[in-house]
């Protein structure tokens, strides 16, 4: 099945060269969590702050095994300070 993965700040060098605004579209498989993605990206777990899928929050415990349906949004961004 195909998602669409967005990194947004610092976490968008992890996307593939051909990836356009943040985002980026591939396969994977019915197995894969949240987590598995990340690690194929080699995105850090510490700079995982915000995930959304399909625009809706994540809590972490639900990122280890969460089930994926093809068409899926995957939007992660890091912990960001300002004012």
């Amino acid at each position: 099945m195909e998602i669409t993965l967005k990194l947004y700040a610092s976490l968008s060098q992890y996307l593939p060269e051909n990836s356009v605004k943040h985002s980026a579209k591939f396969e994977i498989s019915t197995s894969d969590t949240t987590i598995s993605i990340l690690d194929r990206f080699n995105v850090p777990d510490k700079e995982v702050h915000l995930v959304l899928l399909n625009g809706v929050y994540l809590h972490p415990e639900e990122r280890k095994s969460l089930n994926f349906s093809d068409g899926d949004t995957l939007a992660i961004w890091p912990p960001v300070a300002g004012g």
